[in-house]
């Protein structure tokens, strides 16, 4: 095991990581902007570098200057969260090579399913389910672009290869529009992420959104640690998460479980990863695969008993995974709802000082957050300040006690999305469970304060 892991992120993420270290004494060197000085997890660290100002290019996006850090640190190891650099295969590559070992997959791992064509065509040959669209990147003669649109059926969607995070997409439902939604789509997907490939894919009418939980060790063992419905979205941004995902079969959820098991195997996949899926009319279509652990893993946590950061550092290590398939066992119900500094309907940041801050408790309740009272909330990253999680025997249960646990929740200083989530939890389709992907937008736009 290391002595030593180097943090390479920030926010609750940090603290996350962080506390799995402390658990398993391995000393944590956490990396920070000048804008986060002041964070719980840089206080609580073993060691702490401020890295640059609050720019994160100039901060948790400078890769030479966190490989330094680690160098004076005689850190031997770096997790890098998820966000920023965590699915950066050069900076995999560079932390390898500086002789460090990357708390992650592969470098090669990490480039086949960043790309989102490659990893489309390697779980084909894997016999993965895909949602039907172009067998590549598209071509730049129209007249095929046109054709291939028409084989696989209006509404489509165009996909930038090397996208994520919701961005480089647009949906097409006439031939008409098809040319200028290809054309702008590559313009965007250049600017944003240096690659301006694009790819077509039928665009599903109603789906939900479930992912399945992976772990993958360097001995060829590979295990699924069930699923997650995380239909509820903005702008495909998570709001909320639950495991297991309502209303789907266990047989229909296992057979898949074992597909993505045996493209691991395959791919020869190395750490936590996640499968994410769009799920219509019984049918299981794959959209990405995300090479980190996620925001919403807590609920994965919370239903297996499994520490998924914990045995991302094992994992990396050089450990066999602890357990088999047949090991794991899902237990109850969990809810996750991310609580985001900005306005609960406008959804503008909210950034600044809170001035009063007083999590929930009780049985079945976590809190992942960095935030405590007078902690200033910086403008320069992302909102979202903390995860509200809880478990219960049953979806009812898990259900009663997040609607507790948020109307316990006093934050002071800053508008949150809480008053949303409030609402939420006794919206009568939420409640019956299984909306898709849409739902949340539509909600939101009926309810416009």
């Amino acid at each position: 095991m290391f002595k030593k892991v180097l943090i390479a992120n920030r926010g609750e993420i940090a603290l996350r990581i962080q506390r799995a270290c402390r658990e398993m004494g391995v000393k944590a060197v956490v990396v920070y902007s000048s804008a986060d000085r002041d964070a719980k997890y840089v206080r609580l660290a073993d060691e702490a570098v401020c890295i640059g100002p609050a720019a994160s290019g100039a901060s948790y996006l400078n890769m030479p200057a966190i490989i330094a850090t680690a160098e004076v640190t005689d850190a031997e190891a770096i997790h890098p969260g998820y966000g920023f650099l965590s699915e950066n295969a050069d900076f995999a590559e560079r932390v390898e090579r500086s002789g460090f070992t990357f708390i992650g997959p592969t470098p090669e791992s990490i480039r086949t399913m960043g790309d989102k064509v490659a990893a489309k065509q390697a779980m084909i040959k894997s016999g993965v389910p895909c949602v039907p669209g172009s067998e590549g990147a598209l071509p730049d003669e129209p007249k095929e672009i046109i054709r291939q649109a028409r084989a696989v059926g209006y509404p489509v969607i165009i996909k930038a290869a090397g996208g994520g995070g919701g961005r480089g997409m647009r949906v097409v439902h006439t031939e008409a529009a098809l040319l200028h939604a290809v054309q702008t789509t590559r313009a965007e997907a250049g600017a944003a992420f240096g690659n301006p490939e694009v790819y077509m894919e039928k665009f599903l009418e109603n789906p939900r959104h479930i992912e399945i939980q992976v772990l993958a060790d360097q001995h060829k063992n590979a295990v699924w640690l069930g699923e997650r419905d995380c239909s509820m979205q903005r702008r495909h941004q998570k709001i909320i998460e639950e495991a297991p995902a309502p209303g789907i079969a266990r047989r229909v959820i296992e057979r898949i479980g074992d597909r993505c098991v045996a493209a691991c195997k395959k791919i020869g996949y190395r750490g936590a990863g996640t499968f994410e899926f769009l799920y219509e009319n019984g049918e299981f279509f794959f959209i990405e695969m995300n090479t980190r652990v996620q925001v919403e893993h807590p609920v994965t946590e919370m239903v297996t008993g499994i520490d998924i950061v914990q045995m991302q550092i094992r994992v990396a290590a050089g450990e066999k995974l602890p357990f088999t398939q047949r090991a794991v066992q899902m237990r109850g119900h969990a809810i996750e709802c991310r609580i985001n500094a900005e306005d609960p309907y406008k959804f503008t940041p909210s950034p600044g000082r809170i001035t009063m801050w007083h999590p929930p408790g009780g049985p079945g309740v976590r809190v992942d957050s960095h935030a405590y009272t007078n902690y200033f909330v910086p403008p320069n990253y992302d909102s979202m300040i903390g995860k509200i999680i809880t478990h219960g025997d049953t979806r009812e249960q898990a259900l009663a006690r997040m609607r507790i646990a948020l109307s316990e929740t006093v934050i002071e200083g800053i508008s949150t999305n809480i008053p949303l989530h409030r609402e939420l939890m006794v919206d009568a389709k939420f409640v019956e469970g299984g909306a898709s992907i849409h739902y949340l937008e539509g909600w939101i736009n009926s309810h416009r304060r």
